[in-house]
């Protein structure tokens, strides 16, 4: 069987590469990025901008699965667009199955809030693709430890409301949709892969606090104060809009789900926080 990863110069997209690479079946693995002379190990490298769809349909070429991975881009409306384009590039290569990276909490929303364009994706790979999976992913550990790590600078850790999430670490993540990949069974599914607990934003701080050796607080802060801080931080208008939409999926509990579904797919536990944390959060010398 031949597998692609759409996206697999991104951080997720060489976790999941790395973990099909290490499972049995005699698969091949594609690696389809914009620097395929970047792919190193057994995996073939494939040039494929989202961009660029008619770079998309000759690099799905004879695949029997792809994951498509989204984008990062700011812009409002792009990623959603992107999405689309490559859906349909991989419908137009013959793809049999397409599996579709989400977020939890997918719903109906319009632009530039943060699940637009998977809504927008989901909907449309729905419609179209012959065989599809979704996996949507719970907030990254490795996303919370920069702000943690911002909360540190500060002395505060804060929200826009009291909130439970169940972060989950990206390797976690990238097994789960290798399972996916290589196993059977998943059609029509949709799954959600997420951390093994809940944790309030003063648990959150806890963790910080207890790996650091530094107490830490948790805070409500009002919109306004977040937008104040953050372009007094000196980052820009975009960048703030992308973080105060986040925050409020944090408030709607957006991420507040718990599930069996990352253990299940990717034959393992998935770590807690702590555990995610604790190697960059490193105590102060004594």
């Amino acid at each position: 069987m031949k597998i692609g990863v759409s996206g697999a110069s991104g951080h997720l997209g060489r976790a999941v590469v790395s973990e099909l690479l290490q499972r049995r079946g005699g698969h091949e693995v594609v690696a389809i990025t914009r620097t395929p002379e970047t792919v190193s190990g057994s995996a073939r490298g494939r040039f494929g901008d989202y961009n660029k769809p008619e770079s998309l349909v000759e690099a799905y070429a004879g695949l029997d699965r792809v994951l498509i991975i989204t984008t990062l881009d700011p812009e409002p409306g792009k990623r959603g667009t992107q999405n689309v384009a490559a859906i349909d590039a991989a419908v137009k290569a013959g793809v049999k199955h397409v599996v579709f990276m989400s977020g939890v909490g997918t719903r109906q929303e319009e632009e530039p809030a943060r699940g637009a364009s998977y809504w927008r994706g989901e909907q449309h790979l729905i419609a179209n693709a012959p065989t599809w999976t979704i996996l949507r992913m719970n907030f990254y550990a490795e996303s919370f430890l920069q702000l943690a790590q911002a909360a540190l600078r500060q002395g505060m850790l804060t929200g826009l409301a009291e909130n439970r999430a169940a972060f989950v670490a990206r390797d976690d993540v990238a097994a789960a949709a290798a399972g996916i990949l290589i196993g059977d069974g998943h059609a029509g599914a949709i799954y959600n892969a997420t951390g093994p607990e809940r944790l309030s934003g003063a648990e959150r701080a806890g963790v910080i606090a207890e790996i650091t050796g530094r107490p830490l607080a948790f805070r409500v802060i009002t919109e306004e104060q977040m937008r104040a801080g953050l372009t007094q931080a000196g980052l820009p208008a975009g960048a703030v809009n992308i973080v105060v939409s986040i925050q409020a999926s944090f408030a709607a509990g957006a991420f507040d789900i718990v599930t069996g579904d990352a253990e299940r797919l990717g034959g393992r536990p998935p770590r807690p926080l702590r555990d995610a944390l604790a190697g960059a959060l490193k105590p102060p010398s004594a």
